[in-house]
């Protein structure tokens, strides 16, 4: 697997989510069936979207940021 793959499973491990139960929610947000197999393929094979990323996050109580790095790098 992949680093958003290893990523997501360790924010998740942190939550004391399985991959199984994010699903889960995640299908009950989107109001559609969403299923493990269809969260692990898309981790797998790197096509997770920005959108359900950022629905992760949000069900793992996680913000995404975007960070300057230039201004850091100065």
């Amino acid at each position: 697997m992949g680093k958003i793959a290893n990523e997501i499973k360790n924010l998740a491990g942190d939550r004391d989510l399985t991959l199984k139960e994010l699903a889960a929610r995640i299908g009950e947000i989107q109001n559609k069936k969403y299923s493990l197999g269809s969260l692990s393929q898309k981790l797998r094979n790197e096509t997770i979207s920005y959108k359900e990323v950022k629905l992760i996050a949000q069900i793992l109580g996680y913000k995404i940021a975007f960070i300057d790095t230039f201004k850091f790098n100065k």
